[in-house]
């Protein structure tokens, strides 16, 4: 379907999204008629749910893009998920649509200023800043309605397209479209692109055999051709036949009897042997030894594997490996029909290798031998969701209200826009469900996993540890710049493998850097695999000097971003290979701020990890002088960065850093009005000033506590606070800041119409600042002392 034109710059900021799309005709028609429809009371809400792999992103951005036309004041997209599974919070999302819509965020946005939530000062100018304007904001991955219900805005003219894994349950009007395969001719057309030449064409059975094997969901369609292309003399059949082996399954239903150890074909078991480096089976190792678990499996297996002592995982039926459990997986109860326990002997009493798939009993309708070709002789169930085999509590996609959609056949409901039959007009109430909702599995029996599998076992060992090091990547996105630093290669190595991965579309394309560099995402359905393999392959101390290399390549980065926007600031820093390189003041504040996210993530991983530190801490540092120099430093950046500080000085019992970024954050603070956070800050800056007998600090932390207790209506205790500070400022023999607080002391004497007291303190000031020949205090005082006697005359 070709979209219509899009404003310039509206559609810049949504991923590229696959170059070859397929099929979802139905969906996108639905969508593109319910995003039609008169909308009243706040922004309509289309979503769109389904499984890791079933092309729910793809198809939101390919929809954004149809009608983004509709939407002249832009196009906002945000994830609101890492790939790991972690939660954003809806005030830092907010915070980010903010700057992409070009509203100022200012220091009113900070962390922790007000409630969370909807009342989320972030989530309130959002909402504000949407009215009366037409913006579609694409939300990906949603994890719970807690998450979007603070970003709705009371805007019918906007559209929030959301895609989430499960139920996005407790708002009300929003009905899901879900997504299960694609059909069967679209899916099998969909692999003849990808794959390229006739194989598909002239193998129309094998085919239909692949696609029923990967349940027809695009992700797993995607990795399989890759797989074929890898495999240039390999036949459609033998690609069927190799995923079928891996996953156990047949288009997702969990097939009877036992995956046996040598069905695990070698061109898997050599990639992992290859890539993985799976030393603890090496040749002449003693048979049985334990070695690490092959891609999917779970690390300590005891399986003897092939002639080469590389462990391959067996799995029963119900992808339960021989001898182990998988992860969030509570056996309980007796075995499922079909699965066989770990002699290999088929359970007495129950159905055994050659019965009918679980779910049925045999000859039940519905039921179909496992053994034999996938697909031969029969229909391919186009479409079919898979299952997630007994004994695997997969979440459900599919919210509790609303008929789920039949393969092929379309979104199951598209949502009504406008307020519910009996609604009065008012914005839709609200009822979110307890904590937050869990990410979705994905069985080690899916058919992604499998396509994965057999994909990654095709890698050179080069592509393959580029793979599994990029989950140490900030939010998992990387360029040349970092892809480079944390394999430890040259430039136009690491940006050709780059290159190659997002080929085989074991990457996602993200919007380029401000120079133009191409970069690139872990797809979060792959993430969990990946970091599987790095811990069961890679050892610890190669993943920390991975982290390492980063962290100092960043700070490079920055530092030489900080001399090119201020070259009289310092020596510049030794240059960077030329791909490397920020070539303009310009460039260096387009990276800045495009990267942003990704350093303070960098930081924030870290530091949370504790290892680091030192390399942690000169990025804050080189962040905190760079950030500035933007002009578009957001407070709430610099909130975190000080926040950082604090950590690793609390960690580490310094209380003179925990002293100076506790002023700073209520700098912070006091700069957005917010008097009682800003106190706070300046008692715990106090205490940790004197444990360090840091009387410079003390002082200025007591100075702060003070002008907060006056912005508050507090005079009695900002009198003494600046009383306490004057004493320290005198005793330090520091005399401007010693008449500048006499004035402020005389002033909270004035606020408790203690005239006589005000007097004689102004005059202590103006005996300073004469000493001092500071002229322009002297006036300012003299004024001051003048309004106070017009006051007192007045009768005030």
């Amino acid at each position: 379907m070709d979209a219509r034109p899009a404003p310039d710059g509206a559609a810049d900021r949504l991923p590229a999204g696959p170059a070859v799309f397929a099929g979802r005709r139905t969906e996108l028609a639905a969508l593109r008629a319910a995003a039609a429809r008169p909308a009243e009371g706040r922004s309509p809400v289309l979503v769109l749910a389904g499984r890791p792999g079933s092309g729910r992103t793809t198809l939101a951005v390919r929809f954004a893009r149809t009608v983004s036309a509709d939407y002249p004041d832009g196009v906002l997209f945000a994830r609101l998920s890492a790939p790991d599974g972690g939660r954003a919070a809806p005030g830092q999302v907010a915070r980010r649509l903010l700057e992409q819509l070009g509203a100022p965020v200012d220091a009113m946005l900070l962390p922790g200023a007000g409630e969370e939530g909807r009342d989320d000062p972030a989530c309130v100018r959002l909402r504000a800043a949407l009215a009366g304007r037409r913006v579609l904001l694409l939300l990906d991955d949603v994890k719970d309605a807690g998450q979007l219900w603070p970003l709705l805005a009371d805007e019918p003219g906007c559209l929030v397209v959301a895609t989430t894994a499960g139920p996005l349950t407790g708002i009300e009007d929003i009905d899901p479209c879900i997504l299960g395969g694609l059909e069967q001719p679209t899916a099998v057309g969909l692999l003849g692109e990808l794959v390229g030449g006739n194989r598909i064409s002239c193998d129309p059975v094998g085919g239909a055999d692949l696609a029923e094997a990967c349940a027809s969901r695009p992700a797993a369609l995607r990795l399989m051709a890759g797989w074929l292309r890898a495999n240039p003399k390999a036949a459609v059949t033998d690609a069927a036949r190799e995923l079928v082996s891996v996953t156990g399954t047949v288009g997702g239903a969990a097939k009877a009897g036992a995956v046996k150890a040598g069905a695990v074909k070698a061109a898997a078991v050599k990639g992992a042997a290859v890539n993985g480096g799976l030393n603890g089976a090496a040749a002449g190792a003693p048979a049985g030894a334990a070695a690490p678990a092959a891609v999917g499996g779970t690390p300590g297996t005891k399986d003897a594997g092939p002639a080469g002592g590389a462990a391959v995982n067996r799995r029963r039926a119900d992808g339960v490996p021989v001898g182990g459990t998988p992860v969030g997986v509570t056996p309980a109860g007796p075995p499922p029909p079909g699965a066989m326990p770990a002699d290999g002997k088929p359970v007495p009493g129950r159905p055994g290798k050659g019965t009918a798939s679980p779910g049925g009993a045999a000859g039940a309708p519905g039921s179909r031998p496992a053994a034999g070709r996938a697909g031969k002789g029969r229909k391919g169930r186009a479409g079919a969701a898979p299952a997630a085999g007994p004994g695997l509590r997969t979440p459900p996609v599919a919210p509790a209200a609303g008929p789920a959609t039949a393969p092929g056949a379309g979104p199951a409901a598209v949502p009504a826009s406008g307020p519910a039959a009996g609604d009065t007009g008012d914005r839709p109430r609200v009822t979110l469900p307890p904590g937050a909702a869990e990410p979705v599995p994905v069985p080690d029996n899916d058919p992604l996993i499998g396509a994965f599998t057999l994909l990654y076992g095709t890698l050179p060992p080069a592509q393959a540890r580029m793979l599994r090091t990029l989950t140490l990547a900030p939010a998992q996105i990387a360029d040349l710049r970092t892809a480079s630093a944390l394999v430890g290669c040259p430039a136009p190595e690491a940006a050709a493998a780059l290159a190659a991965l997002a080929g085989h579309e074991l990457l996602g394309e993200e919007p380029p850097a401000a120079d133009g560099t191409p970069r690139y995402r872990v797809p979060g359905r792959l993430h969990p695999r990946l970091v599987q393999l790095r811990e069961a392959v890679d050892r610890p101390a190669e993943t920390e000097l991975a982290r390492a290399r980063l962290l100092e390549r960043l700070v490079r980065l920055v530092d030489s971003a900080r001399a090119l926007l201020d070259p009289a600031a310092g020596p510049a820093p030794e240059p960077l290979p030329g791909p490397l390189r920020l070539r303009s003041a310009v460039q260096a504040r387009q990276w800045l701020l495009g990267e942003r996210d990704l350093l303070l993530g960098a930081v924030a991983d870290a530091i949370g990890q504790g290892d680091l530190d030192g390399s942690a801490g000169r990025l804050v540092t080189a962040l905190l002088r760079a950030l500035p120099l933007t002009g578009a430093a957001a407070p709430a950046d610099l909130h975190q960065l000080h926040e950082l500080v604090l950590r690793v000085a609390e960690r580490h019992g310094a209380p003179r850093r925990a002293a100076a970024a506790l002023l700073n954050l209520a700098d912070l603070h006091v700069a957005a009005g917010h008097w009682e956070q800003a106190a706070e800050r300046f008692r715990a800056a106090l205490e940790a000033a004197r444990e360090a007998a840091d009387e410079p600090a003390c002082a200025r932390a007591l100075e702060g506590a003070a002008g907060c207790h006056r912005a508050l209506g507090d005079a009695v205790r900002a009198a003494d606070a600046y009383g306490r500070a004057l004493a320290l400022r005198q005793t330090l023999g520091d005399q401007p800041a010693e008449a500048r607080l006499l004035a402020r002391v005389a002033e909270a004497h004035v606020a408790q119409r203690r005239f006589e007291e005000a007097e004689r303190e102004y005059r202590a000031s103006l005996a300073v600042l004469r000493r001092l020949g500071d002229e322009q205090g002297r006036a300012a005082v003299t004024a001051a002392v003048q309004r106070l006697r017009e006051q007192v005359d007045g009768g005030w």
